[in-house]
C-alpha cells in the first residue's frame, strides 16, 4: 500500500517545517491536493496517515484532502477536458492523442495549521513525487 509511504512523507515533510518555525506545540490539520490521476485512495491514506501520525507532532492532526479533478488539452484543436477515471487521453472532438495533461497528478501538501506557530504555514517543499 503505497499510501502508506505518502503518508510517512508527509509527515516527515510537516514535522520538518514544525521544527524549522521552532515553537510548534502541535499540529491540528493537514490539506494536501490529491489529484484523480495521482494513483491514492483517499481512505486508505486517510488510514495510514492516522497510523503515521501516532507518537508525534501531527497525532490527532486532521488529514483534509481536496480532489483535483484530471484535465487535458488538444494541442491542435485546443479543447480543453475532463479526462474521468479511467483517464480518457484522446480528445473527444477530434480524436487525436496530441493531449497535455493540464491538471490532475498533484499530490502536495497545501497548508498546515498549527498550535503557536502561527495559525497557517505553507510548506516551501516540492510536491510528493509519485510513485511507479
Amino acid at each position: 500500500m503505497h499510501e502508506m509511504s505518502v503518508a510517512l512523507a508527509v509527515v516527515d515533510q510537516v514535522e520538518e517545517a514544525a521544527t524549522r518555525a521552532g515553537d510548534v506545540t502541535a499540529v491540528r490539520s493537514v490539506r494536501l491536493q490529491v489529484g484523480e490521476l495521482a494513483g491514492v485512495v483517499p481512505d486508505a491514506l486517510a488510514f495510514s496517515f492516522e497510523l503515521a501520525c501516532a507518537g508525534t507532532l501531527l497525532e490527532g492532526a486532521e488529514l483534509i484532502t481536496e480532489a483535483v479533478p484530471g484535465r487535458a488539452r488538444c494541442e491542435p484543436c485546443a479543447l480543453d477536458w475532463a479526462v474521468g477515471m479511467p483517464p480518457r487521453l484522446t480528445c473527444p472532438e477530434c480524436g487525436r492523442a496530441c493531449t497535455d495533461l493540464l491538471a490532475g497528478r498533484e499530490l502536495q501538501i497545501v497548508d498546515v495549521h498549527w498550535e503557536d506557530g502561527g495559525p497557517t504555514h505553507t510548506p516551501t517543499r516540492e510536491p510528493i513525487s509519485e510513485e511507479r
